[in-house]
């Protein structure tokens, strides 16, 4: 699944309430459940994992571009992290330019933002699963 959030974005229909209606709704017909909460707030992520724990097998952010390095195991067996973080050049900001987007928050004039040169990364969370149990082994971050 993914959802988008509502906090510092725009009005969307409540994540809490979309997501208890897809478990419902498809409730049976999966054997490993993955939630991206595609969201502004890492508040309103936690929130969200709390929220589904032990309900949803791996909850993960994204949105934000910045890993965290928060990966757990919650109380009731759901692997977490806030965010994965980004994939692409670091030099810049959120994979371009960084000129370009300090003239932009500067001056709040449009401004096209370019890929940043120089070196490339990847990061995400590699969560280990039983599959025969259904439960969350293991999350560990991962760059490379």
């Amino acid at each position: 699944m993914n959802i988008l959030g509502t906090v510092f974005m725009e009005s969307l229909a409540c994540p809490f309430a979309t997501i208890d209606d897809i478990l419902y709704t498809e409730k049976g017909n999966y054997d490993l459940s993955i939630l991206d909460v595609h969201a502004e707030a890492t508040s309103e992520k936690i929130a969200l994992a709390r929220y589904f724990d032990g309900r949803i097998n791996i909850i993960f952010g994204t949105h934000t571009h910045v890993q965290t390095a928060d990966e757990q195991i919650l109380p009731k067996g759901t692997g977490y992290i806030t965010d994965l973080g980004m994939s692409g050049p670091v030099s810049g900001i959120l994979g371009t330019d960084a000129a370009t987007v300090i003239e932009k928050m500067r001056t709040k004039m449009p401004a096209r933002f370019t890929v940043a040169d120089g070196e490339i990364k990847v990061f995400g969370a590699l969560f280990e699963v039983d599959t025969d149990k259904g439960c969350v082994l293991s999350v560990r971050r991962i760059k490379f």
